[in-house]
């Protein structure tokens, strides 16, 4: 099958599971936002997306989505390097017009994975996996994400390896988002440009919204649990 065999199939792949994760963290980033809003309404959205069927269905499905976007970047990246060949350990001076990010995606992906990994740890283990699998969680409720977010960015090391988390993204994504368009053919030279602009700024104001939530528990401006007041 030619989306599984060829480069462009494999870039086809790779660019409409990365649109499907930016559609995932744009809901996330919408539903942080709130946690500065009201810790109630926070924890009811918690609660909602909780270990109920079409929750766990859809994190499988997030889960299967990131899977396949690894694993094809990981396949483009080793057939890129083989088709260089000896070439790659040639010193060449840098492309002027080949992005930074272009050219360190494989390097912002593992340190976008090694996030991933403690955000995870954060929460999801201590939520979602542990209401189905009845484990004991820190805070006693598994539903109280307003809870974790405070207790997590108490700790500077936290707050500090979260914003490396979000730089890694936002310029795995200021690349990759006009990159998926390319690929998927929405490449004519008006649009181009227009997809990088629109690229770059969609993707920073995402990112800020994930960086505000993270400052303003990390500061002490996040409204309280139980008066919705900035404290």
């Amino acid at each position: 099958m030619w989306l599984c065999n060829s480069s462009i199939g494999r870039k086809v792949i790779m660019s409409v599971t990365g649109i499907a994760l930016i559609l995932f963290l744009t809901f996330h980033c919408c539903m942080n936002v709130v946690a500065l809003i009201s810790g109630e309404a926070y924890n009811m959205i918690c609660e909602l997306l909780g270990a109920n069927w079409y929750a766990v269905a859809a994190t499988l499905g997030l889960a299967a989505l990131a899977v396949i976007h690894i694993v094809y970047a990981f396949l483009l990246t080793m057939q890129n390097r083989r088709a260089r060949g000896t070439e790659r350990y040639a010193v060449t001076d840098k492309p002027a017009k080949v992005e930074w990010a272009s050219q360190n995606m494989l390097v912002l992906g593992i340190i976008i994975l090694l996030g991933l990994v403690l955000h995870l740890f954060n929460f999801w283990y201590n939520m979602m996996f542990a209401e189905i699998f009845h484990i004991a969680d820190p805070l006693g409720n598994p539903a109280d994400g307003f809870g974790y977010i405070k207790q997590t960015f108490s700790n500077p090391v936290y707050v500090v390896l979260y914003i490396i988390w979000i730089a890694a993204i936002w310029f795995h994504l200021s690349h990759g988002f006009w990159s998926a368009m390319h690929t998927l053919g929405w490449n004519g030279k008006t649009w181009f440009c227009r997809w990088k602009m629109i690229g770059l700024v969609y993707t920073t104001l995402l990112m800020l919204g994930f960086l505000v939530v993270v400052l303003a528990f990390a500061f002490g401006c996040a409204p309280s649990l139980c008066c919705g007041q900035c404290c």
